[in-house]
């Protein structure tokens, strides 16, 4: 069995979990997971807050569900141990951060693995950027209420919009840390592709829909791409697309699959 350690049992970690027990990751099993606070529900791996604790045990790889905070505070111990799947990308478009977590995993022979997850095409725009990219544009369009908490909040009465409005444009760096629990997709597309200040990310409030849509545009020596998806939020955090879970329960299969499609 591949044995992983999740961080985070929130709404990426449970739909992992429940995929283990529906048998879609029959090679797969949960043997801890990293929380900020004691959980009173019982399962059958360690649930802890403590860190020492969670990093006793032995795991194949750590999958991360849990936001910036938890990446900067325990990513690099954890790729000292196995390799480690981020979601919370945007935690590295801090440079420093990104580069001292790379040197970790190359000096302990393991790898940082940032999935698709919310975002898909990161493949033809990786293989694009071997021949060089000219312009990468994202729009990231959400209904209002995504953007309750962000700092969109003090500039407009979001749930009184009637039209879409602009809260951010400019370089995806700054965009995914001013906005970091609704764009870490921008700061993928950007490491995949142009980079964190040449990737230029438009972030809308839009009330004339309820879904995600997301958009990239690029423009290269290859020629050029549009890759546009339209997804529904999940019921329980509007800020995050049902994508998510699924792309890693896929990534994590990948992991442990003898197959691996789109490497």
């Amino acid at each position: 069995m591949f044995r992983i350690g999740l961080m985070g049992l929130g709404a990426i970690g449970e739909q992992v979990a429940a995929a283990i027990a529906s048998g879609v990751l029959p090679d797969v099993k949960i043997v801890s997971a990293l929380v900020r606070k004691p959980r009173s529900e019982k399962h059958d791996f360690l649930v802890t807050n403590d860190p020492d604790a969670y990093f006793k045990v032995e795991v194949d790889a750590y999958v991360e569900g849990a936001g910036h905070s938890a990446v900067q505070a325990h990513a690099e111990r954890a790729l000292t141990k196995a390799d480690m799947m981020v979601t919370s990308v945007g935690a590295l478009t801090d440079d420093a951060l990104r580069e001292r977590l790379i040197a970790t995993a190359k000096a302990n022979g393991h790898r940082l693995i940032l999935p698709s997850a919310g975002i898909g095409a990161l493949d033809i725009l990786s293989g694009a950027a071997i021949g060089g990219l000219d312009e990468v544009v994202m729009t990231v369009r959400k209904q209002p209420e995504a953007w309750l908490g962000t700092e969109a909040e003090g500039m407009v009465d979001l749930m009184a919009l009637k039209e879409p409005f602009v809260a951010y444009e400019g370089p995806a760096r700054e965009g995914a840390r001013r906005y970091p629990r609704n764009v870490n997709i921008s700061a993928a597309v950007s490491l995949a592709g142009a980079g964190l200040d040449k990737t230029h990310l438009i972030i809308v409030a839009d009330p004339t829909i309820t879904t995600h849509v997301i958009e990239v545009r690029a423009k290269g020596a290859f020629g050029s791409f549009t890759f546009v998806e339209d997804i529904l939020p999940t019921a329980s955090n509007p800020k995050t697309g049902m994508i998510v879970g699924m792309a890693v329960v896929k990534a994590v299969r990948q992991l442990s699959s003898p197959l691996v499609i789109g490497l």
